[in-house]
Order: structure tokens, then C-alpha cells, then sequence
């Protein structure tokens, strides 16, 4: 499927080739803190399958939960964080961001990892009052 990503203030575009079925939400602590909230939704391409349509994305190497150091590119305007890839192997994929595509409703997650973290309120939503508008 193909894909079209923007940053919030429109800096930094990208196009990728993904496959739907590798949604993935993922609950480490990294992610809750480099998200500001629960969780963080991904989904992987290969770097063959990705192109940067507008914009430098800043970039910056944090060692994960894992021990594996994560490059985390990042729009320097706006913030909005865009693509997390292995810093060291240039050929791994890219964990791209769901909520920057154009697409993201049509892309419902597929599985849960990093439970461990999960933070308990965040497993069921159901029960809390729902409004369209604030």
C-alpha cells in the first residue's frame, strides 16, 4: 500500500510502500516517552520503498529498552517525531509513524509489543465518555 506522511507544519513529506498487515503498537517506554502518551503506532518499510519528498528530518541516537541503538528522526520545526530506524545498519527498515500518513484510518494495528509497559488504563478505552468535539 502505498503511503503519503507530512510532519504537522508540512516542513518534511514523504511518500513509502507499506504492508497493512504489519501495524504494530508498540508499548515500551521509549515510545510512551518520545510520544507523550500511552503508546506509539508503526508500521516498517524498506528503505528501497521510502523517499523523502520535501524537508531534512533532525535525527538523534538513544539506546532502546532493548540495548539496540535507535536512530529517532524528528521534524526540527514542529517536532512531530517521523521514522525510527537501527543507527547502526543503513540497510534496516524504517519504523515509520502511522499518525503522519494521510492514510492512518485505514491502517488498524495488528498486534501489541513491549506489553510489559503497556500502561494498565491503556488496554481498555471502552468505558470512558467519548465526544467528537470539545
Amino acid at each position: 500500500m502505498r503511503v503519503d506522511g507530512a510532519c504537522h507544519c508540512g516542513a518534511i513529506a514523504f511518500t513509502a510502500e507499506i504492508d497493512p498487515d504489519r501495524v504494530t503498537i508498540c508499548h515500551c517506554t521509549d515510545c510512551q516517552r518520545l510520544t507523550g502518551t500511552a503508546y506509539r503506532i508503526s508500521v516498517s518499510t524498506r528503505r528501497v520503498d521510502f523517499a523523502l519528498l520535501r524537508g531534512q528530518p533532525q535525527r538523534y541516537v538513544k539506546v532502546a529498552e532493548s540495548g539496540n541503538r535507535r536512530e529517532q528522526a524528528f521534524c526540527s520545526t514542529c517536532g512531530t517525531p517521523l521514522w525510527s530506524a537501527d543507527a547502526d545498519n543503513e540497510e534496516s527498515p524504517l519504523g515509520l509513524r502511522v499518525g503522519t500518513f494521510a492514510q492512518r484510518t485505514m491502517l488498524a494495528p495488528v498486534r501489541q509489543i513491549w506489553c510489559g509497559s503497556a500502561l494498565p488504563w491503556s488496554q481498555d478505552l471502552r468505558a470512558l465518555p467519548k465526544s467528537s468535539a470539545e
